[in-house]
């Protein structure tokens, strides 16, 4: 079985730091293939894809089944290709699913802390029950928008505990407008409350991500 490689773009169809707009998929016809000029750098120039493991990284708007052909080179968290194309939308990505795997991420974050110092602040445990109720349609937008303030101070407030620091974020993360945005910062928060076990949580919120998008995971 070939590899599966992924591309995530902004709500405007670019992707990455560039402004090129990717040909989409029609139905069932792919996008157009897209060629890179010149040689081939990652994080400078080329065309950049997504393997399994490293889609948790670079959550957005959309994400893409791509393809690639010709040249490619790898990195820690990306490859970059000579030409590649879209195939298909994932179309269970969307802010209903981003907000609940952003929610799943928080409470690790704050199970974790709380393991290693004790009982956190409840505002953060709130926020992320009250983002979880919004994605399902159980909370009105003025009752997120409550739990933000409330995930903002219990954050400031945490300060002085740098793994409670980012705990909170990812609770103020879980609450987030903007679900793109939410999804990686909740990531990144859950990676970051302990360095030494980084590994294990981009394991973690990667097999956890796969059971939302292979719809092995219900979001009832």
């Amino acid at each position: 079985m070939s590899e599966v490689l992924y591309k995530v773009l902004h709500e405007d169809g670019t992707g990455g730091y560039t402004d090129f707009v990717w040909p989409k998929p029609r139905g069932k016809r792919p996008g157009k293939w897209v060629r890179a000029k010149g040689n081939l750098i990652v994080c400078e120039n080329g065309l950049h894809l997504l393997r399994r493991d490293d889609l948790v990284h670079w959550l957005d708007r959309h994400i893409y089944i791509a393809e690639a052909r010709e040249e490619r080179f790898d990195s820690d968290n990306k490859i970059v290709v000579r030409e590649a194309r879209l195939i298909r939308k994932l179309d269970i990505w969307d802010g209903r699913v981003a907000r609940l795997f952003a929610c799943d991420c928080a409470e690790r974050a704050l199970r974790r802390v709380t393991a290693k110092h004790g009982k956190q602040d409840p505002r953060s445990w709130a926020a992320i029950r009250v983002a979880r109720r919004f994605a399902c349609g159980e909370a009105s937008a003025d009752d997120l928008q409550t739990a933000s303030y409330a995930a903002w101070a219990a954050s400031d407030a945490a300060r002085a505990a740098s793994d409670a620091t980012r705990a909170a974020w990812a609770a103020r993360a879980a609450r987030a407008a903007s679900y793109a945005t939410m999804a990686a910062w909740a990531a990144r928060a859950a990676r970051a409350a302990s360095y030494a076990t980084m590994a294990a949580e981009y394991e973690w919120q990667t097999a956890r991500l796969f059971e939302y998008l292979d719809g092995k995971r219900g979001v009832e």
